[in-house]
């Protein structure tokens, strides 16, 4: 009998699926003796244990019926589903929800991922390599793991880390919240996806900064939402754009604008809170990264001047410590706490308990405002090492829209077109730069050559080589 053992795992695991691959594809039929477990282990060049451990494995699925003194047989009553071919045709969607998905989302073309082959990448999104945070966390998650309960968590998240996230926002974001407001999520991503399940059905309108970040429209998009743009200019959403036939939600990155890094001016936070309450609309406010400002101190969150309970508020922990870590909260108006632990409780039960003890106590004995303090400084001096390579090899032609915050940066390339970014884009990976376009980011696409640079994966030696090459493709364009 010729099998092929794929080389993937255990060799007694590899035989097993080998075995189910000839099943699968007629090659040994249902009622069919299997070889000897002393030959086939002389065939294979493995022990006859290997044999053993996988027979053992079919029978106890199902696969072979063994015969005491006759031999073990795949079982003749099997039923068997044969895989599709491959590069068969796909099954098609079989719920609205699916259509929409893969109308929508392209997985395996989503906007700032990681640009392989490139020695320097100015990927956004990826937080600094903080050694000292990895440490501190590692022993966080064993004092956690050693004393966590074993049993579900609360779906709205453990008591210890809601009070911590309260003592946070109240000191750093200007947000007063009790612990029963708040909900622990999966990152932002899931935060959204909560709350256009609790505040849209399928068809209502939610309205998206133009430009915006493309997992917001995505998601609603994917929920069933009718997706609306309003314009941004250097003072955030242009408020006095709104239509006049409300959305349901508003969808807004007020204390840094993502991706130009504009903020939502005081008049136009007043404006737009009374736009809700007049209007009965939902405000879904995004402070992803609120925590890094360099000229002043964090501005307060818009959720601070709601006084009409029309906020939803988001804060993640994947910008300020690791994206692996998953978690991040949700502030919600107090009408709608049941609603939204009902939505957490649907999706997953709720967020992983020994990470959010570890987070909690993290924050408790003074380490999250450490972190915090040290990668300020970090994300500062790497800002300024990037804005001074960029204005030294510019040469007037570049914009540089410097947001003060972050950890980002958008420079537009002066009277050059999309086609002409997306050429440099390809010239500068040929060099072993990783550059990304800010085109993504604008529904129906834009005419103008600009790039989104994310400087916190970069030491500060890395962005001065990172510019070198960047200015040698500049000069060549």
């Amino acid at each position: 009998m010729h099998l092929q053992l794929d080389g993937s795992g255990p060799l007694h695991i590899q035989l097993t699926r080998a075995l189910k691959g000839a099943v699968f594809g007629g090659r040994i039929g249902c009622g069919a003796r299997l070889p000897p477990t002393r030959s086939l282990a002389r065939e294979l060049g493995v022990s006859r244990n290997t044999v053993l451990a996988a027979y053992d494995q079919l029978r106890a699925e199902g696969f072979v019926d063994a015969r005491v003194g006759s031999g073990s047989y795949v079982a003749p009553s099997l039923q068997l589903a044969r895989p599709a071919p491959a590069g068969g045709s796909e099954t098609p969607p079989q719920s609205a929800f699916a259509a929409r998905a893969r109308r929508v989302h392209d997985h395996a073309n989503i906007p700032g991922r990681r640009i392989d082959g490139v020695r320097h990448s100015f990927q956004y999104g990826v937080p600094l390599t903080n050694p000292a945070l990895t440490t501190a966390w590692a022993r966080e998650l064993a004092h956690a793991a050693a004393y966590t309960p074993p049993g579900y968590p609360m779906t709205q998240g453990l008591p210890a880390l809601r009070e911590a996230v309260c003592d946070y926002l109240a000191r750093r974001r200007g947000v007063q919240a009790r612990p029963e407001d708040v909900v622990i999520v999966a990152g932002t991503q899931q935060a959204l996806a909560l709350t256009a399940r609790v505040l849209l059905d399928p068809g209502e309108t939610a309205l998206i900064e133009q430009p915006h970040y493309p997992a917001i429209r995505e998601i609603l998009q994917i929920h069933g939402s009718q997706v609306s743009t309003c314009a941004v200019d250097g003072d955030g959403l242009r408020v006095d754009e709104l239509p006049v036939r409300a959305p349901k939600l508003i969808c807004v990155t007020p204390s840094h604008q993502f991706p130009t890094g504009a903020v939502l001016s005081l008049p136009r936070r007043i404006a737009l809170l009374d736009y809700a309450r007049e209007h009965g609309s939902w405000i879904f406010e995004d402070d992803y990264d609120g925590e890094f400002r360099y000229d002043a101190r964090p501005l307060a969150a818009l959720r601070s001047l709601d006084g009409a309970g029309r906020v939803v508020y988001v804060g993640t922990f994947s910008k300020v410590m690791l994206p692996s870590l998953r978690l991040g909260y949700v502030v919600v108006p107090a009408g709608l706490r049941t609603d939204f632990v009902n939505a957490k409780w649907q999706d997953d039960f709720g967020s992983p308990a020994i990470e959010q003890a570890a987070l909690a106590r993290f924050m408790a004995n003074g380490g999250f405002e450490r972190h915090l303090r040290r990668s300020g400084k970090a994300l500062r001096q790497r800002r300024t090492a990037l804005i001074a390579g960029l204005r030294a090899c510019g040469g007037g032609r570049l914009e540089i829209a410097d947001s003060r915050a972050g950890m980002h940066l958008v420079v537009w390339l002066r009277d050059r077109s999309a086609a002409d970014g997306e050429a440099l884009i390809a010239r500068a990976r040929s060099l072993g730069l990783g550059l990304y376009s800010i085109a993504p980011h604008y529904l129906g696409g834009l005419d103008r050559a600009g790039l989104l640079l994310g400087y916190g994966g970069l030491s500060v030696a890395e962005i001065e080589q990172a510019v070198a090459l960047f200015a040698a493709c500049l000069d060549e364009a």
